[in-house]
Formats: structure tokens, sequence, C-alpha cells
């Protein structure tokens, strides 16, 4: 097994070599980017921009497409799984992935969200036991609330949600200000 994983490192490594002589960058999702510098040399930009992580359930993908989309004009580097999923991606891993190196979560709740089992529903459980290894003071899941639901017990006992109805732009400008706080070191 072990050298299956290197093989597929040296062939991850052969591509992205590859990529850098064609003159390409090279974006790996939550860390930087690779970019071809001078003659052979290649530089490495790490990643500035806060991740954030979208879940919702496919019912209410508009709103959390909405939300993505936003979030990327505001200088956020936003993941939601119908933009960033590569085909053949393993997406199970490649979520739970996503959710480890965002430095936010948002979930979406909705009526449809609160009653549906499934996916929405593990990842919310993942990015709960996630925020247990960040800081008690530092913000981390954001519940946001697409309509009029209850948002389980478990979170609202201790983290507050941010409502985006009836007024989106007041929702959104809150979610921002949240967003945009200086985070501890």
């Amino acid at each position: 097994m072990r050298n299956s994983a290197a093989g597929g490192g040296r062939i991850v490594a052969r591509i992205v070599r590859e990529a850098l002589e064609q003159g390409s960058s090279v974006r790996l999702d939550g860390l930087g980017t690779f970019r071809a510098g001078p003659g052979a040399a290649f530089r490495f930009i790490r990643r500035k921009t806060p991740t954030v992580f979208i879940g919702y359930v496919r019912e209410d993908a508009a709103e959390a497409s909405r939300l993505f989309d936003e979030l990327g004009c505001h200088g956020f580097d936003p993941w939601m799984d119908r933009h960033k999923l590569l085909p053949g991606q393993n997406w199970p891993r490649a979520i739970e992935n996503a959710i480890e190196v965002s430095d936010f979560v948002i979930t979406c709740f909705s009526r449809r969200a609160i009653t549906k089992r499934g996916g929405f529903q593990a990842e919310l459980r993942f990015a709960l036991e996630c925020a247990r290894s960040v800081p008690l003071d530092s913000v981390y899941l954001i519940p946001v609330r697409l309509d009029e639901c209850r948002v389980p017990a478990q979170i609202a006992r201790q983290v507050q949600y941010i409502d985006m109805f009836p007024d989106w732009e007041a929702g959104r400008r809150r979610l921002l200000r949240v967003l945009r706080k200086p985070r501890p070191a």
C-alpha cells in the first residue's frame, strides 16, 4: 500500500512539473499556487485568502451557489462540491479534506435541510468534530438559516446563527463582517 501511495505522489509531482514547464500555474486547494519562475525555477505562493466550506442540501443549491459567488467576489476562497469536485474524484474524502483545511465552515439550514438524511448531516457532524480542535473563542462553524427553521439544539446552544431571510443583503453583510474579523494568532 505504501508503494502505491508513493507512486501516486510521484505521478502528481510529474503532472505539476509538466504543467509548470508549460507555463501554467497549479493551484492546490487550501495550500497555495505553484507558478513557473525565471528559467527552470518554480515558486510556491502560499494561500492568503480565507477558505470557506459551504455545506447544504441539494434542494438549497441555488442559495448555496449564491453564497459561493458572493464570497468569491468579496475576496474569499469558497468551496462547494458542485463547483470544486472533479470527475472521478473520491467525493466523500474530498469533502472531508475541504472541511479540514477550511478557515470557516458555513452550514446552510432550511426546513428541507434539517429533516433530510444524508450527506449534509454527515458533513455537519464532521465539521462539529473539526471544530473541537479550534480555539473556543475562534469562529469556525457559521450556521446560516435560509428560511424560518429551527437550528439543531446542539448547535443553537453554543453558536449564534445568521438569518439570510427576510433580507438577504442584511444577512450577507453580517456574514462578511464575521468572516473579515481578525483571527487570533
